[in-house]
C-alpha cells in the first residue's frame, strides 16, 4: 500500500530480529525494516529501509580500506623511485669512471 498511498511511519527503521528475519520478507533485502501505516486503507505493513548507522559504518570502512590501499601504493612508489635513482646514479658513476 505504501507505493500508491500516503503513509505514516509507525516504527522507525530498526534491525530485524532473528524471528523477523524468518517471517518478514522485507528483512532479507537490507536487514532493517520500518513499520508503516497507510493513510487511506489504514493497513499496517513493513517496509525495507536503510539504517543511517549502517550506512555510516559501511562508508567509514570503505574510507579506511581506501586509505590503506593508498598507503601501500605510496610506499611501493617510494621504494621503486629509490631503486630507479640508485640505478641512475650507478650508470652515471660507471660513465664517469670510463672517462
Amino acid at each position: 500500500c505504501w507505493r500508491v498511498e500516503d503513509f505514516v511511519v509507525a516504527q522507525e527503521c530498526a534491525r530485524c530480529s532473528s524471528f523477523q528475519a524468518k517471517t518478514i520478507k522485507e528483512c532479507s533485502r537490507t536487514g532493517f525494516v520500518e513499520k508503516i501505516t497507510c493513510a487511506t486503507s489504514n493497513r499496517e505493513e513493513y517496509k525495507s529501509c536503510r539504517s543511517a548507522v549502517m550506512e555510516a559504518h559501511v562508508f567509514w570502512r570503505f574510507v579506511g580500506t581506501m586509505l590503506c590501499v593508498a598507503t601501500v601504493f605510496a610506499v611501493l612508489v617510494v621504494c621503486r623511485q629509490r631503486v630507479l635513482d640508485r640505478k641512475a646514479l650507478e650508470k652515471v658513476r660507471k660513465q664517469i669512471e670510463s672517462i
